[in-house]
């Protein structure tokens, strides 16, 4: 019980983020009291130590590239590309959109899809004139696929590391299960939106109105290194996986090489991109958030919670393996939307661990806890950070979108591209596990 008022009251201090705090603080000061009254000790925090830096400094190098190439106007010059490709018809606009968001977050994380397009989106949709309902069917649909549609690579999210290394996936693995799957989210993301939003969606607008693409780069330095570094540093995810390199590692390796090219630091030539602004807005905080948020619910673990859940798989893992599926990730989905999907996602983890369940269906139940947590916090604003974020952008720009909207739709939408996913990942993992 002590655990569980605990996490609630670090939970609280989470969401509502009193002045001063942040998310970091907020979570490590839960982990405080959780050390000082004795529901974790220190040898929990080496354990969570271990479990969760390599995600959190692969998220902060993989958001620090993000922002520098944001600074040069990367985003931008692709934003205005995808809105020409539409060609002034809306209905092949929209699609478009979600599609670069899909991309966006598959490279940069959802987080960086959040944080990065909403705003240029904003901007475009400003430009062009659409009417409110148009303009808020673009709006959700720019959120809702930087969650949907953050399964494919590990780096696309910080469940997906954390529970590759946990589980020690390497990075070819992960993908040749979850690129295929992330496409069937995509589909279903796109067909739900639709359905839902297409009668709002304009058919035509203005092409001429848009400034050319290439107006929209700041550096050129920075854009002209951009595509061959992003080539490069996909494929040295894939060879250093054999060799047991941690992602955060190579993540850095990349951002550090951007970061002198863009302080010029070989050149001496005057920056464009302001690196000191730049690496004092990198989330820093995640990495006090992910300490603090995994060690109290890591005592909430050790208090039963994570025996309740494995009793739980037990019992979906007997009624076969479609039910333990679809059963682990709508579960993962509900706990990720009420108590957020980081520290969801290591109760599903411990709790995968510890169950008692065939080889095949274990993976089945890793990959649907995977699922779960990237797809199920859209039930809920406080589901992902990634939500959290595209709220905050969007009330900085002047846009507010209430819990009571976001839910309407959220639980709405959600369960039909969750379910499509988790048949998805149902049917082609036992066909790549032989």
């Amino acid at each position: 019980m002590l655990a569980f008022v605990i996490f609630i009251a670090t939970l609280v201090l989470v969401i509502w983020q009193p002045k001063g705090l942040g998310i970091g603080w907020s979570a490590l000061a839960g982990a405080a009291v959780a050390l000082a009254v004795g529901v974790v000790d220190l040898a929990d925090l080496v354990v969570v130590w271990d479990i969760v830096w390599d995600a959190t400094f692969t998220f902060v190098a993989l958001i620090i590239i993000s922002l520098i190439l944001d600074e040069a106007g990367f985003f931008h010059w692709a934003a205005l590309h995808v809105t020409r490709w539409g060609g002034g018809r809306g209905r092949r606009l929209f699609p478009l959109v979600i599609v670069l968001g899909a991309a966006i977050a598959a490279v940069f994380a959802n987080d960086g899809a959040a944080l990065l397009l909403t705003p240029i989106v904003l901007a475009i949709l400003l430009r062009l004139q659409f009417k409110p309902a148009a303009a808020f069917a673009f709006i959700i649909g720019t959120g809702f696929v930087a969650d949907t549609t953050s399964l494919p690579l590990v780096i696309s999210n910080l469940v997906n590391i954390v529970s590759a290394n946990y589980f020690g996936i390497g990075f070819d693995r992960y993908a040749a299960v979850m690129v295929p799957v992330n496409f069937v989210a995509l589909a279903a993301t796109l067909v739900v939106l639709w359905v839902y939003y297409g009668r709002n969606v304009p058919e035509t607008y203005k092409v001429d109105d848009l400034e050319p693409p290439r107006s929209a780069i700041r550096d050129h330095h920075v854009f002209r290194a951009a595509f061959p570094l992003l080539g490069v540093l996909l494929v040295a995810y894939f060879v250093t996986a054999r060799f047991e390199v941690p992602i955060a590692l190579v993540t850095g390796a990349a951002a550090l090489i951007l970061v002198a090219i863009a302080g010029r630091w070989f050149s001496g030539n005057e920056p464009v991109v302001s690196v000191p602004r730049v690496l004092r807005n990198a989330p820093w905080q995640i990495v006090l958030f992910s300490i603090g948020m995994y060690l109290v619910v890591y005592g909430l673990g050790n208090a039963g919670l994570t025996e309740l859940a494995a009793g739980l798989l037990v019992w979906l893992a007997g009624q076969g393996t479609f039910v333990a599926t679809v059963g682990t990730g709508f579960a993962a989905a509900i706990l990720a939307s009420v108590m957020n999907n980081m520290p969801s996602t290591l109760v599903g983890a411990l709790a995968i661990d510890r169950a008692d369940v065939a080889p095949l269906t274990q993976e089945l139940m890793v990959y649907a806890n995977v699922i779960g947590n990237d797809l199920g916090p859209k039930f809920t604003p406080i589901g992902s950070l990634a939500t959290l974020l595209w709220l905050h952008v969007l009330a900085g720009k002047g846009v507010r979108i209430s819990w009571g909207q976001y839910m309407k739709v959220g639980l709405v939408i959600t369960p039909p591209v969750l379910l499509a996913t988790l048949v998805g990942l149902w049917l082609w993992l036992p066909v790549i596990s032989g």
